[in-house]
């Protein structure tokens, strides 16, 4: 017994200066959990534990984010990660994840802890490359380096590391191919490379990585085909491709029982091309899809009617042509349906009626021409998000609309040919976050009944023939105490002449994106307008706005863009940022302004 209470009591010199030197690396900790390390027990020290027989030093847990019973803690330590750390030989587990300052490197001799199970690293600052000695870590089965600025090719020394099950390198700088190696590692749970820079080809080997259950390469530079091999992954549930260079066809699936656990497929913003094989129909577990902005072409496979746990299907910005098959209509658990920007033909199927769970529907900028909302659309039980912008929709703003059986929150007919003015059942809208009815040949004036609209977000009537006041859009809102959710307003291109007076007096404080370009309004600009100071683009040109810019303007400090131009503003523009970053242009075609940018005034 005295035995073991003097190894518990004495800490291995060596483990005693690996730690004390990480103590001393660290300026800032949060969490006051170093400031507890005094004397030499260091197996009594929060957040190590020891082996009781040998008193070597087997886990450090040190994890940012700290869960006890009654909370949740994001803890935070800055400085340097101390290399000595490599004296720790009998190590297990090092958890330094998520603690958001530490800077350094890993350390060159990372290899001396053979004992290493786990290495999380995750979430912190750390730089320069990963050590090929890494490589030495044969009993490493968790990997965790991901969300640092690591940089450098990823060391091919990691396919020998066959006890591999997790590996997390995403969110770095690394650049260079895929090690051929890293197929090596037949144990891989999961393989998570996405948000670097590295190029060439996925490996033609990607295919032996059989216990794979999760595959992330998306947001990196990735050339070249998809490798047919990828059939043979039969436990991968999650596979993203997506926002790489990606060429060629779709590989899979060749056989029906091929990739039966895929739930989860993203492929958006490549290069591909072709069709989309009618076998994809039997990738039965898919349940969310996207294909969006490839070069794929042809008619949208009938198969897809198959896909029976289908939720979220996104196939926009491609060249599919034809109809929408009447198959997708048996897809009874889709919520996200979007083939926008495609060269889709109508008539749209009464099959699609049938969708009950259907919340989201975009079938935007194809060669649908539609001439009228189908009454159908308007009795999906579940639709709260419709956008038909340029479908070729005639007449007026249909009033059926004001009656679905979901609340209609965004809502987009942009780009049509629309007649009439605005109903004032609009207001009647109270779930709408966001409006669009840009690009149509919509009259008269704005109904005092968008004051109701207390939710909405964004809003654009931009190129339509609206006249009179624009006051009731900065009305929205007024219950609040903080002020209406209005972020983007754009009423660009169209006849107001009035109503902007009370901007920055009433309830909207949070526009970020406000347009009002091309109208007939005139009058001094409002000072008021300087207390928005969300406000990060303001385009006021091609108005008759007269006298000077207001001083307050001095208060926007996010704005990124400005333009005042062809107006009839006079005086000196006031002196300082942000208006003095903004080019010229902001302030061109108004006679009377002077000083900087434009020239300086004269005495």
């Amino acid at each position: 017994m005295a035995e073991g209470r003097s190894i518990a009591e004495e800490c291995n010199p060596n483990d005693l200066k690996g730690l004390t030197s990480f103590r001393a690396g660290i300026q800032v900790d949060t969490s006051s959990r170093l400031v507890k390390w005094v004397g030499r027990s260091c197996c009594k020290w929060e957040g190590v534990s020891c082996n009781n027989a040998t008193g070597r030093v087997t886990e450090v847990h040190l994890p940012g984010f700290i869960s006890t019973d009654e909370s949740i803690f994001q803890s935070q330590m800055e400085g340097w990660l101390s290399p000595s750390v490599t004296l720790l030989t009998s190590l297990e587990v090092l958890d330094l994840g998520g603690l958001i300052g530490l800077s350094g490197t890993i350390p060159p001799l990372i290899g001396r802890l053979q004992n290493l199970r786990k290495l999380y690293l995750f979430g912190n600052k750390l730089r320069g490359s990963v050590p090929e000695g890494i490589g030495k870590l044969l009993k490493l089965e968790e990997l965790h380096l991901h969300e640092n600025r690591l940089s450098g090719s990823i060391p091919p020394s990691l396919g020998i590391l066959k006890n591999l099950n997790f590996l997390f390198l995403h969110s770095n700088r690394f650049s260079g191919a895929i090690p051929d190696s890293l197929m090596n590692l037949t144990n891989l749970r999961q393989l998570d490379l996405h948000g670097n820079s590295l190029t060439r080809n996925i490996p033609a080997r990607i295919g032996d990585l059989q216990s794979l259950e999760e595959l992330d390469l998306s947001g990196n530079l990735l050339t070249g085909k998809i490798p047919v091999s990828i059939t043979n992954l039969k436990t991968v549930s999650v596979m993203y491709f997506d926002n790489n260079r990606l060429e060629g066809t779709i590989p899979f699936p060749s056989n029906s029982g091929d990739m039966p656990l895929l739930g989860f497929l993203r492929l958006q913003n490549n290069r591909l091309s072709g069709r989309i094989p009618p076998r994809f129909g039997n990738l039965a577990s898919l349940q969310r899809v996207s294909l969006e902005n490839n070069n794929l072409e042809g008619e949208m496979p009938s198969t897809l009617g198959n896909l029976e746990a289908l939720t979220e299907l996104y196939l926009g910005g491609n060249r599919f042509s034809g109809g929408i098959p009447k198959s997708i209509g048996e897809l009874s658990s889709l919520i996200l349906f979007s083939v926008s920007h495609n060269l889709i033909e109508g008539p749209l199927p009464q099959e699609l009626s049938s969708l009950q769970n259907l919340q989201v529907l975009d079938l935007s900028f194809n060669h649908l021409i539609l001439t009228s909302i189908p009454p159908w659309m308007a009795e999906l039980p579940s639709l709260s998000r419709m956008y038909l912008a340029g479908c070729g929709i005639q007449g007026q703003i249909p009033e059926f609309l004001r009656r679905t059986p979901s609340p209609m929150q965004e809502l987009d007919l942009s780009a049509n040919h629309l007649t009439g003015s605005l109903p004032p059942w609009i207001g009647s809208l109270r779930q709408l976050y966001s409006l669009n009815l840009s690009g149509n040949a919509l009259v008269s004036t704005i109904p005092g009944s968008v004051v109701a609209l207390e939710g909405l977000g964004v809003l654009d009537l931009h190129s339509n023939k609206l006249t009179g006041s624009t006051n009731q859009v900065f009305r929205i809102g007024t219950g609040f105490e903080d002020g209406g959710l209005l972020t983007y307003i754009d009423l660009s291109n169209n006849r107001f002449s009035g109503g902007i007076e009370k901007i920055g007096i009433g309830a909207q404080k949070g526009i970020q994106f406000l347009n009002l370009s091309h109208n007939f309004l005139g009058g001094r600009l409002p000072a008021s307008m300087g207390e928005v100071n969300s406000l990060k683009n303001l385009d006021l040109s091609h108005n008759r706005f007269n006298g000077q810019i207001p001083l307050k303007f001095l208060m926007l400090r996010n704005l990124t863009n400005l333009n005042l131009s062809n107006n009839l503003l006079e005086g000196r523009i006031p002196d300082g940022e942000p208006l003095s970053d903004f080019p010229q242009s902001s302030f061109a075609g108004n006679r009377g302004l002077c000083g900087k940018p434009l020239p300086p005034c004269k005495a």
